[in-house]
């Protein structure tokens, strides 16, 4: 087994001895996102706490819609051809390598398949990130390169079993999957606590996802998303259990994955083979996952709120892209349900306006820089980490 990692700002050279890049682990405009982080934030803050109850008064005041975050979501900015060349560009500009992009929506394969009539993207595998109810935690595998004849009918059951999870349908769902010798089953952000139950009741059914499933699931993925130390346990718990580590971007906004694969693969087939058959991957962090993560999630959001005036009908405005039971719980466009955002919304998109400034970033990147501290790689080499 060979996991190899590197960091591209401290290792410039190791794309040079490969011949392809991979994209793993990316969200479209077909991706539905829950905005109930938003409520757990506004929970944990007094202030905000109030001004939510104050809207909610408001709205029963006037008979207008009250915020219900637990059943609104957004979609991410970018249509499927739009994601797919901002992560082949970066492979082939910045790497100067082939590039292999597999896009994973939740619980969708919609993208994929509308890639590959695209004469550029025809290769594209078809890929899903799918929602995998695990007792009372939540996990997320991607699924990558199903079988296109097949893929309707494959995505049909992994659907009905995050409607009704079962434990033996899981296991028999993933051991069918597993049977594929070309299908890649990926266990993302294995430590995000996704149903909120606790670090310590998540990592509890985290060990009994791995034991009971461990042999159906190819890799762990580091998170372009998640933090350098949450990053190292995963490669500490992959040890543990002997399981391949793999990049995975999880990217929603408009900056590409901030971790890749590198491989001399030709096809993507064969790079599944490459992890599943001879064990091993190289991934490799890209220059963005060095700066601090507060500014790049807040550059998500920036992109988020962003208009696209190129864009089709209907996912040019963020309020297009935002969606949110009406007074009759109908789900609907923000942009159907008020004439305007309210003033403190466009105050606070106006102060995330300013990031495009910049002096601005720069002033906030060297804000949130964190001073050098003692680590280990996550190669397993003791080394200072920014």
């Amino acid at each position: 087994m060979e996991n190899h990692v590197s960091c591209f700002w401290k290792e410039p050279d190791a794309p040079q001895s490969y011949r392809t890049g991979v994209s793993l682990h990316s969200h479209t405009n077909h991706s539905k996102e829950t905005l109930g982080f938003i409520g757990e934030f506004i929970d944990r803050h007094a202030i905000l706490r109030k001004a939510l109850a104050a809207e909610k008064r408001r709205a029963a005041r006037t008979s207008s819609t009250s915020v219900d975050l637990r059943r609104a979501y957004w979609t991410p900015p970018l249509p499927p051809l739009a994601a797919f060349e901002l992560e082949r560009t970066q492979i082939e500009q910045e790497l100067g390598l082939a590039s292999m992009v597999s896009i994973t929506d939740h619980d969708t394969i919609g993208a994929p398949m509308l890639l590959r009539v695209v004469p550029d993207a025809r290769r594209v595998p078809v890929s899903v990130e799918w929602t995998i109810p695990y007792r009372d935690a939540e996990f997320h595998l991607g699924v990558h390169n199903l079988p296109s004849d097949r893929a309707e009918e494959i995505m049909q059951w992994l659907q009905e079993y995050t409607l009704n999870p079962n434990a033996a349908r899981l296991t028999e769902l993933l051991r069918f999957l597993s049977a594929n010798k070309d299908i890649l089953v990926v266990l993302n952000h294995p430590l995000w606590d996704l149903a909120h139950i606790g670090r310590e009741r998540h990592a509890w059914m985290l060990g009994n996802l791995l034991r009971d499933q461990g042999q159906y699931l190819h890799a762990l993925e580091l998170s372009g998303i998640r933090s350098w130390e949450e990053n190292q346990e995963v490669r500490k718990l992959a040890d543990s259990w002997n399981q391949m580590v793999i990049s995975g971007g999880d990217r929603h906004g408009c900056e590409p994955n901030a971790t890749l694969n590198l491989t001399d693969a030709e096809s993507f087939t064969e790079f599944v083979h490459e992890i599943r058959r001879d064990r091993r991957s190289h991934v490799l962090f890209m220059p963005q996952y060095n700066e601090p993560n507060t500014l790049r999630v807040l550059q998500t959001v920036l992109a988020v709120i962003r208009d696209y005036p190129d864009y089709s009908s209907g996912s040019r405005r963020w309020d297009e892209r935002v969606f949110h039971p009406d007074r009759n719980g109908v789900i609907s466009p923000l942009s159907t349900l008020w004439k305007k955002p309210p003033p403190y919304v466009r105050y606070f998109f106006a102060a995330l306006h300013l990031l495009e400034i910049t002096v601005v970033r720069d002033a906030m990147r060297l804000t949130l820089a964190r001073p050098p501290q003692s680590s280990y790689s996550l190669d397993g080499r003791e080394e200072v980490s920014q």
